[in-house]
């Protein structure tokens, strides 16, 4: 399956011409591209898809969708993070 998820955006930088983020998801750090929304900003949080951000949205509206990904146990198949077992 592959998701869009919801991120923090930490930092922006240029690399290779196209504007860059290093993005937080609940402490795990992904590389994605800003230039589909170039009105990101450090601190806002973006949908996050195949490592483009694709839209901003409101903290409100990213913890909501962030919670619904855990419930259904998106979160880990998306982020590779590991399964406790």
């Amino acid at each position: 399956m592959c998701l869009g998820v919801p991120g923090k955006i930490v930092d922006v930088y240029e690399k290779s011409g196209l504007k860059m983020a290093k993005v937080d998801f609940g402490g795990i750090f992904r590389e994605a591209c800003l230039d589909y929304v170039p009105e990101a900003k450090v601190g806002e949080y973006c949908i996050i898809h195949v490592g483009f951000a694709i839209s901003v949205l409101s903290e409100a509206e990213a913890m909501e969708t962030l919670d619904l990904l855990r419930q259904i146990g998106a979160m880990d198949e998306e982020l590779g993070t590991p399964q406790a077992s």
